[in-house]
């Protein structure tokens, strides 16, 4: 299929997106259209003008210090992923980013994107809501920070305004003594999961938190007890069921996986 006609436009910094997001607040951002592109040309987005903002070459930067990640709009998944740096800062997007689709789209998504996207069946909202992460958001009025756990709304839905534009999310890093993992189960490698955990286990005290994806409206963050946290899980999530799983087996799945993922983080060197 072919996406209805629309107007593009190729900025060269961030103000002049900014701008011309202003003048049309039903323009779009494209970024790395893995997200974007298939929903044009299915026709369920029509967008009257794209911001094509891969020439803002201030937004394809990854910023690393002992404090935290912060990831600029234009960063490729792939990029990230291959960063050792940040790795180390915060491992959590290392274990996160190879889950993400296929290496092809990983090239060309960006980290940015998939989190403005504000999918809760994705694994990059997920890891920002379990580690605090904040949104950096610039417009014709500003900037201003919004923590992911307010920038979610709904499926697809997110805090931000017509004519805003995503810059960057800032990561906060992973304290030394935390372990960190991410588990899933897919139908087949690259497919959304089912149903998915990222979680942090703190080794010195046990404090254990987890997010989860595609089993929530938006990405659900618990602090998990200490006595059956599978259990507390399964009782937590609210899934829907669809062609692919039921409910029922999605909270399974919470249930499985929260003990998997917590095993890992724990024993992670």
């Amino acid at each position: 299929m072919k996406p209805p006609p629309f107007r593009w436009s190729s900025p060269g910094t961030t103000a002049e997106a900014v701008a011309l997001l202003a003048a049309d607040p039903r323009a779009k951002v494209l970024a790395g259209g893995q997200s974007l592109i298939p929903l044009l040309n299915m026709r369920l987005a029509s967008p009257p003008h794209l911001v094509d903002i891969n020439r803002v070459a201030e937004l394809d930067a990854v910023e690393v210090t002992g404090d935290g990640v912060r990831v600029g709009a234009l960063v490729r998944q792939a990029h990230l992923e291959r960063d050792e740096a940040a790795r180390k800062v915060c491992p959590l997007l290392g274990d996160a980013l190879p889950l993400v689709a296929h290496p092809v789209i990983r090239n060309r998504g960006t980290v940015v994107g998939s989190i403005a996207h504000g999918d809760p069946a994705a694994e990059l909202p997920a890891v920002a809501a379990l580690l605090g992460a904040t949104v950096r958001i610039a417009s014709a009025a500003g900037v201003r920070d919004v923590p992911a756990d307010v920038f979610f709304v709904a499926p697809l839905e997110t805090a931000l305004r017509p004519g805003e534009l995503v810059t960057s999310v800032w990561f906060p890093a992973v304290p030394p003594a935390t372990g960190t993992a991410v588990v899933e189960l897919s139908r087949r490698h690259g497919d959304y999961a089912l149903c998915g955990v990222a979680a942090t286990v703190d080794r010195e005290t046990g404090a254990a938190r987890a997010a989860y994806l595609g089993v929530a409206p938006v990405p659900l963050v618990l602090d998990l007890p200490a006595d059956d946290p599978g259990g507390y899980a399964a009782a937590s999530v609210d899934p829907e069921a669809d062609i692919h799983a039921t409910a029922a087996y999605r909270r399974h799945l919470a249930t499985v996986l929260t003990r998997r993922a917590l095993a890992a983080a724990r024993d992670r060197p």
